[in-house]
């Protein structure tokens, strides 16, 4: 039997009818498109954001430890509050209601995400000044905060001092 030139030059993967001798027989694939050549550009780019969602900080505020403390005091002849108030949200408490990981890795992103979400910082200072006005035994007139927001192990840690007239 003689090879014809045909066989001798089909490559492997396609087959020209009886298979060379020695060499398995491998199916045929079709043949593929070449890459089409961008033409036209795209006007927007497209992005993937990450962001909390409301449901997850109903139930990280919900089930977060709050402390507070802090007193009256005279500032500049005024009477005005200064305390503090700490939330501490323990990720491996909540597994059993969070689909993520309660590692060191989840509680940096939450404390960035928190960070970064200008309604969480709403909700915070609001959380305080209610805390400082229950501390105080009376309504605060005026109230400022300074919030820090760290992870440590797989809990976050939110600080908030507060001050406050009244």
């Amino acid at each position: 039997m003689t090879k014809s030139k045909a066989t001798d030059e089909t490559p492997v993967g396609q087959t020209s009818g009886e298979p060379a001798a020695g060499r398995p027989t491998v199916p045929s694939l079709p043949a593929r498109k070449p890459m089409a050549r961008a033409t036209r550009i795209a006007l927007f780019e497209r992005e993937v954001r990450e962001r909390l969602s409301r449901a997850a900080l109903d139930l990280l505020f919900a089930r977060a430890d709050v402390m507070s403390e802090g007193q009256r005091a005279l500032r500049g002849g005024k009477e005005s509050f200064f305390g503090s108030t700490m939330l501490t949200i323990d990720l491996p408490a909540l597994t059993v209601v969070l689909r993520d990981e309660p590692d060191a890795g989840t509680a940096h992103r939450l404390a960035t995400l928190l960070a970064e979400d200008a309604g969480v910082e709403k909700r915070i200072a609001a959380l305080a000044a209610r805390e400082a006005g229950r501390l105080a035994a009376a309504t605060l007139r005026t109230v400022s905060t300074h919030i820090n927001i760290r992870a440590q192990g797989a809990r976050v840690f939110i600080d908030v001092d507060v001050e406050g007239t009244f």
